[in-house]
C-alpha cells in the first residue's frame, strides 16, 4: 500500500539520521545542557563501550516474563459499566473478557465469542459464545459460568438511569432498539424504583435476546454494518448478575480488586492507588495457546521524566521520551542511547482545526469581521495552503517533524478497501497535493496561499471587511508550554502577512469549554479525535449540520449561527454526502468510497483544515507491532507481544516496520 511504503521510507530516514548523530553530528542541540557522563549500563547489550562508532550489538535478549509499564492515571473505578476513562480502559480491559477481540493488525479475532455475524446489513447482530469461559476471584476461584445474560446484566445497568446516571449511552441510545426508551423509563422511577428493577421490562423494552446461555442476539435500530468493531466498548463487556447480588447495587461501582470477580487473562493481585498496580496471570483463562506475562506492573508516575528516570535505572521496560531527554541524548555522540531510539507507530488520532463560523464578543456581540471572514472560502483556503505547521509538529518529533504532517480529517489504518488499501489514501487522491519531497510539508504552498489572500481581500473588502483581520486564540493562563506553542502559531498565522491578519493570544483562567467555547470566543480550536468504532461516520458525524448530535458542529465550529449563503449550502451539501454514504450497508467499499468523497469535499472547500497526526520517540523492550492494533484505538491489552528482557535497537524497529507490513 502506498501510504505504509511511505511511513517506512521516513522510519528508515529516521534511522539513518540517528545514525549520523550516533556518529558524531549535532543535527538537533537541545536547550537543556547536554549530559556528558555515560547512563548507567545496567539495561542495555553493549554496556562496555561507548564508542559512537561501534554498532549496536545484536539483542540477545529472552523474552520479559514480569513487565513493568507506567502510567499518569489512575483508576476511579474497577465497574466496567461505569468506566469511562482510558486508565480504566487499559486495566480492565485485561480483567474482564471480551466478546471479540483485535489482532496485531487490526482484525477481529473471537474471544468469548467464538462465532459471530449479521444476516441483514447490520440490523441484527447474532454472537455465540465458548463454553469454558469462567469468573474467578481475585484468587483463581471458581464463582460462576460466563453466560449470555451477563452481557444484557451490563447493558441493562449503563441504561439505567438511576443505576448509572449517563455513563456509557452515547454508544448504546441511539443505536441499540429500544434504548433511549427503557433510558427515559428508568429515568421516570424513583431511584427506589429503578434500583430494585430485575430485566423483565427491560427485556420486553430493549433490543437484546439471550435465547440460551451460549446465545446474544442485539436488535439495531439501523444497518449497524459497524457494530462488531465496537466489542471494545463497555456495552459489550460482561457483568455477572451474581457478583452484583453478592455486593449489593449500592457497592458494586465501588468493589475492590479483592472483590471484583475476573473473566479475562489477568487478574489484579495488588491495587495500591496513585502507586502501583499488580496483574497476574488468571490460570483459569479461557485461551491456553497465548502468551502472557506472569505478572504486569503499572507503577503511577507524575510524569514523563520520572518515566525516563526509571528507564535508566532498569526499572520499566518502556518511556515515551521527553523532549529534553531526548535532546540530551541527541546533542551528545557518546550518549549510549542514541543507537536505542525508536518511533512509535501513529497513534489511531488526529487534530484538526476546526473554525468558529458564528464568534461572539466578549460582549455578546457577534464578531462580524471574523464571521464575514471565515464564511469567505478563499479566505480559508489561503490559511489552509499557506501555514507551515513544521514547527508545530517539532515539538512532538523533533527527528521527524513531517512524520506529523496530517492530511485527511481521519488518522491513518482507520479502515481500509477490500483490495487492502488505507481509507486514507483514497481521500488524498482527491486533494490537490503534491507527492512528498521527504524535505518540507506537501499542503504547505505560498504561492496558492497569496492568491487566495489577493482573491480574499478583494472578495471580503467589497463585503466591508477591515484588514488585519484579528484571530483570537486562547490558552489556559499559566502554562508555559502553552505560551510556546500559542507562540509559534502566532509567527505561522502572520507569516501570510500582517496586512492581512493579526494574532491575538488570549487566556481563560480553569476552564476552555465554560470561559471559550460556549460563549464562541475563539476564532478556531484544534481539537483531537480518535474514534470508538470503526466506521468513517464516527469522526464525519462530529461535523453534520443541523445535527444535534454532531459534537464539533456544537461545540467548536457553532454551525447552529451561520447565515452566509454559500456556508450554509456547502455544508448542507457534505451533510447529505455523508447521510448518503450512511445509507450503504451491502458494499463497504462502496460505502468507504461515499465517505471519502464526503471527506475530501469537507478539505477541499477549507471547511476544516487537518492539522497533525502523534507519534513519539520512545526507548521499549516491546515490540509495538506485535500488540493488538485497532484504528479506533484498544488501550493495552497484554497478550501475545513479543518482548526481550534488552531494549532494541533502533536498526532492530526498522525490520519490525519492514516485517509488518510486508
Amino acid at each position: 500500500m502506498k501510504t505504509h511504503k511511505r511511513f517506512l521510507a521516513m522510519l528508515l530516514a529516521a534511522v539513518m539520521t540517528l545514525a549520523l548523530v550516533a556518529c558524531g553530528g549535532d543535527t538537533n542541540p537541545g536547550t537543556d545542557t547536554p549530559n556528558t557522563d555515560a547512563p548507567g549500563d545496567t539495561t542495555t547489550p553493549d554496556s562496555d563501550t561507548n564508542d559512537p562508532a561501534a554498532p549496536a550489538e545484536p539483542n540477545a535478549g529472552e523474552e520479559i516474563k514480569n513487565l513493568v509499564l507506567t502510567d499518569t492515571g489512575e483508576l476511579t473505578t474497577l465497574f466496567r459499566p461505569h468506566a469511562e476513562g482510558a486508565t480504566e480502559d487499559h486495566i480492565i480491559r485485561n480483567l474482564v473478557v471480551n466478546l471479540l477481540e483485535f489482532d496485531n493488525h487490526g482484525k477481529l479475532q473471537p474471544s468469548a465469542a467464538e462465532s459471530w455475524g449479521t444476516e441483514d446489513g447490520g440490523q441484527t447482530w447474532t454472537f455465540h459464545l465458548r463454553d469454558d469461559v469462567t469468573w474467578v476471584d481475585v484468587n483463581g476461584n471458581y464463582k460462576a459460568d460466563v453466560v449470555a445474560d451477563d452481557w444484557a446484566t451490563t447493558l441493562e445497568w449503563i441504561l439505567n438511569y438511576h443505576k448509572n446516571d449517563a455513563f456509557n449511552t452515547s454508544m448504546c441510545l441511539p443505536i441499540i432498539e429500544g434504548a433511549q426508551e427503557y433510558y427515559d423509563y428508568t429515568q421516570s422511577l424513583t431511584e427506589e424504583e429503578a434500583l430494585a428493577l430485575d430485566k423483565t421490562k427491560f427485556f420486553e423494552m430493549v433490543g437484546i435476546e439471550c435465547p440460551d446461555e451460549r446465545t446474544i442476539v442485539y436488535h439495531c435500530t439501523g444497518h449497524c454494518t459497524y457494530f462488531d468493531t465496537m466489542c471494545i466498548n463497555p456495552i459489550l463487556y460482561p457483568t455477572s448478575q451474581k457478583l452484583i447480588d453478592e455486593l449489593g447495587v449500592e457497592n458494586v461501582v465501588g468493589m475492590s480488586n479483592e472483590q471484583m470477580w475476573y473473566s479475562g487473562a489477568y487478574t489484579l493481585t495488588t491495587y495500591i492507588p496513585n502507586n502501583e498496580k499488580v496483574l497476574t496471570r488468571n490460570p483459569a483463562y479461557f485461551d491456553k495457546d497465548c502468551k502472557l506475562f506472569d505478572t504486569v506492573t503499572i507503577r503511577v508516575v507524575e510524569s514523563a521524566l520520572v518515566d525516563d528516570q526509571l528507564w535508566e535505572t532498569g526499572e520499566v521496560d518502556y518511556t515515551d521520551v521527553s523532549e529534553s531527554t531526548l535532546s540530551t541524548i541527541m546533542s551528545d555522540p557518546n550518549n549510549k542511547w542514541n543507537d536505542y531510539l525508536v518511533e512509535s507507530r501513529l497513534e489511531p488520532y488526529a487534530t484538526n482545526l476546526l473554525f468558529n463560523y458564528n464568534k461572539m464578543n466578549e460582549d455578546g456581540t457577534p464578531d462580524t469581521n471574523w464571521n464575514t471572514a471565515v464564511a469567505n472560502e478563499a479566505f480559508r483556503k489561503s490559511i489552509y495552503w499557506g501555514l507551515d505547521l513544521t514547527n508545530i509538529w517539532y515539538s512532538g518529533n523533533p527527528i521527524n517533524p513531517l512524520n506529523l504532517e496530517s492530511l485527511g480529517f481521519t488518522c491513518k489504518d482507520f479502515v481500509f478497501f477490500e483490495n487492502g488499501d488505507d481509507y486514507s489514501s483514497h481521500v488524498i487522491s482527491q486533494l490537490d497535493i503534491p507527492e512528498s519531497d521527504g524535505k518540507s510539508p506537501r499542503r504547505y504552498q505560498p504561492d496558492k496561499a497569496e492568491q487566495f489572500k489577493q482573491q480574499a481581500m478583494e472578495e471580503l473588502s467589497a463585503k466591508g471587511v477591515t484588514f488585519p483581520i484579528t484571530i483570537d486564540y486562547y490558552i489556559k493562563a499559566g502554562v508555559e508550554t502553552a505560551v510556546d506553542t500559542a507562540t509559534i502559531m502566532k509567527e505561522i498565522f502572520e507569516a501570510l502577512g500582517t496586512d492581512y491578519i493579526t494574532f491575538n493570544i488570549k487566556t481563560f483562567v480553569s476552564s476552555y469549554n465554560q470561559e471559550v467555547s460556549t460563549p464562541a470566543l475563539d476564532c478556531f480550536s484544534t481539537s483531537m479525535w480518535g474514534a470508538d468504532f470503526l466506521d468513517v461516520s464516527n469522526w464525519l458525524d462530529q461535523c453534520l449540520y443541523q445535527n444535534e448530535a454532531a459534537l464539533y458542529s456544537k461545540s467548536n465550529m457553532h454551525l447552529d449561527g451561520i447565515t452566509d449563503p454559500e456556508l450554509i449550502e456547502q455544508f448542507t451539501t457534505f451533510t447529505n454526502m455523508v447521510y448518503a454514504a450512511e445509507g450503504i450497508y451491502d458494499d463497504m467499499d462502496a460505502r468507504n468510497q461515499a465517505f471519502a468523497d464526503a471527506e475530501a469535499y469537507l478539505i477541499n472547500h477549507a471547511l476544516v483544515i487537518p492539522w497533525s497526526y502523534r507519534c513519539y520517540w520512545t526507548m521499549t523492550k516491546i515490540n509495538e507491532y506485535s500488540k493488538s492494533y485497532s484504528g479506533c484505538g484498544i488501550g493495552w491489552q497484554f497478550k501475545n507481544w513479543e518482548t526481550s528482557t534488552e531494549p532494541y535497537t533502533t536498526e532492530q524497529y526498522a525490520q519490525f516496520v519492514t516485517d509488518y507490513y510486508g
